[in-house]
């Protein structure tokens, strides 16, 4: 009878202390802070890591892209960025990652296998005053089957900027996609990149020309910034995350008509999962990420994150979720702890 009490007691002292530790209660999900300024993540396959893009905050010039184990979210390998680390994209056939330098209006590649930069594009180098904002990267994808990288420049006139993958040398730009074009994704097969605005438009680029095809206003007159973009490229739908309206709007690219409203939070990232047909969508201001039946588009299951959920990515098997997580903070008043990582098995 004692032993039975004594291991009773033990049992319910360590599920008070996991359930009041900052560990998350649910073992399927893992939090790992890592560093401060954190922001995009990508996955690759065939070194089977998790790559996370930072600025180290307000501390020193440059950033770092850290190298994460994605069974543990340990740290296995620290590169150091010349320039403030922001966005990130791989391209899985040459595993060469890609990280946007967004305050310094760049493109840098590194060497995902050995962890290594090998070239920095500048893609706007004009000096910032009051009378001129540099335009700022912000997305970027690639397309594999052309080694094409694609990268959305930020302003009241927004642009893509085309890079050649291998050489990171330009290949052309994009103009006029909108006020605050942020949002990007590549068709490979229908030679199309799609752009979503701050004014609520899908814009539609062709790959073989790159010239603006189509630029449609989505969902009439109601307000609209569409951050980001996710595509069922054999579906045909389009998946838009929303900063001004609490849905994700999914839409027919064939005719740009919504199919479905689905009422979440107010959103930022949006990754759609074709191989369990779901989607991942984080609501920053309500610190919750939201995985979604893309058949009924209801939602399965929230899952709340220990800060301002960011980016996300998928691993190769689509079996796992990758979250990165902000600290709440300001200029004036900055972070104290570390930006963070998730890990949600679905």
């Amino acid at each position: 009878m004692k032993a039975l009490s004594f291991a009773l007691r033990t049992t319910l002292l360590a599920t008070a202390l996991f359930s009041t530790s900052g560990m998350l209660a649910h073992a399927d999900e893992q939090n790992q802070p890592i560093a401060k300024g954190a922001y995009e993540l990508a996955f690759s396959p065939s070194a089977n890591a998790l790559f996370l893009a930072t600025t180290q905050g307000n501390e020193g010039e440059g950033g770092t892209v850290f190298r994460l184990d994605p069974q543990t979210l340990a740290v296995k390998q620290t590169i150091p960025t010349a320039l403030k680390s922001f966005g990130a994209a791989i391209n899985p056939q040459t595993n060469v990652l890609y990280i946007g330098n967004t305050v310094s209006g760049a493109l840098t590649a590194i060497d995902a296998t050995r962890g290594t930069p090998l070239k920095t594009l500048v893609l706007d180098g004009r000096k910032r005053s009051e009378t001129l904002r540099p335009l700022q990267p912000r997305e970027i994808a690639v397309d594999v089957k052309t080694n094409r990288v694609y990268v959305t420049g930020l302003g009241p006139q927004s642009v893509v900027w085309v890079v050649d993958g291998k050489t990171l040398q330009p290949v052309s730009v994009v103009p006029n996609t909108g006020n605050m074009g942020t949002g990007l994704a590549v068709d490979s097969d229908r030679q199309k990149l799609y752009v979503t605005n701050g004014d609520g438009e899908l814009v539609t680029i062709s790959t073989r020309t790159n010239a603006v095809e189509q630029r449609q206003k989505i969902d009439g007159d109601k307000a609209h910034f569409f951050l980001n973009i996710a595509l069922d490229t054999v579906g045909q739908r389009a998946f838009l995350s929303d900063a001004k309206q609490p849905q994700v709007l999914v839409v027919d690219l064939r005719d740009g008509q919504v199919i479905k409203a689905i009422d979440v939070p107010e959103s930022l990232a949006v990754l759609f999962n074709p191989g369990s047909n779901e989607l991942y969508v984080t609501h920053r201001n309500a610190g919750e990420v939201s995985i979604i039946d893309a058949d009924s588009y209801k939602v399965k299951r929230r899952v709340k994150t220990p800060g301002l959920p960011n980016s996300l990515a998928l691993s190769a098997d689509g079996k796992t979720l990758f979250v990165s997580v902000k600290q709440p903070g300001s200029r004036k008043a900055p972070p104290k702890n570390p930006d963070s990582v998730m890990r949600i098995a679905l």
